[in-house]
């Protein structure tokens, strides 16, 4: 009888350990964490995350995903965690086209390469924040969230002649309710896209032309393009792509200018 007691005990302890952690997380759906993801654009339709569970989730937060569907405008970003010797190429590109773009970059990359920076600022881009140390801010508390942005944006505003900084882009597009809430509070949108593909692997790269098939087959009205500045592949295919997303009627616009997001 005995034994069957501490049996039924250990059973019952079991069962609190298992059922505490689903409880915490049901009482808070705020803090379930996301990856970004989307079904890409193919044959001209229209890319969607309606599939993901969180589209309610990001329009309720004002994140972008993609802009208005209704017109060719394109929206180019780069995600700046560490330089690999192709940024000052790809300004130099953008330039001579005179194409507006945001990069994301980081508290390493803001020390590493303030002149490239500066460059980005004094040729009409913006500076996006990709948090200080590219963490996973949905493992993190909303004051060391704050931290993290409030370094990135006072490093720029310190070298720059960027003051604000409104565009956030999560690490690894991993993201929760919470950490969209926070930082929206500290007035900032967060950024994510419509065109991608993988090309954040530098051993990995497979040559432009792989590059503009990937990015080009996926162009649609309001696409927010994320590419990689590690990218070589990237950097070669640059002025072709450019190029020929105008030949289609595409014009390329800052997010500043972003006026409609459609999910």
């Amino acid at each position: 009888m005995k034994r069957r007691i501490f049996l039924v005990l250990g059973c019952l302890l079991l069962i609190c350990e298992i059922v505490q952690p689903i409880a915490t997380a049901e009482a808070n759906p705020d803090q379930r964490a996301y990856h970004f993801g989307f079904k890409k654009s193919k044959n001209g339709q229209l890319p969607s995350i309606n599939e993901e569970g969180f589209k309610s989730i990001l329009e309720k937060h004002g994140a972008i995903f993609l802009g208005d569907t209704n017109q060719k405008d394109i929206y180019l970003t780069f995600d700046n965690g560490y330089e690999n010797g192709y940024t000052a190429k790809i300004l130099d590109i953008l330039k001579e086209r005179k194409v507006p773009s945001i990069f994301f970059v980081t508290g390493h990359y803001v020390k590493d390469q303030p002149e490239l920076v500066q460059r980005m600022v004094s040729e009409g881009h913006i500076v996006g924040n990709h948090s200080w140390s590219h963490p996973d801010v949905t493992q993190i508390s909303n004051d060391q969230l704050k931290n993290e942005l409030v370094k990135v944006k006072t490093a720029v505003a310190d070298l720059t002649s960027q003051k604000e900084m409104t565009f956030l882009r999560a690490p690894r597009g991993i993201f929760n309710e919470s950490m969209l809430a926070s930082s929206r509070t500290e007035g900032y949108t967060n950024v994510f896209w419509s065109v991608a593909y993988k090309d954040w692997d530098p051993a990995t790269q497979r040559g432009s032309q792989y590059a503009y098939t990937q990015v080009m087959n996926q162009l649609h009205p309001g696409a927010v393009i994320l590419l990689h500045s590690v990218s070589k592949d990237n950097t070669e295919a640059m002025a072709q792509m450019i190029d020929d997303a105008r030949k289609q009627g595409y014009e390329f616009k800052s997010l500043t200018q972003m006026q409609k997001k459609t999910y």
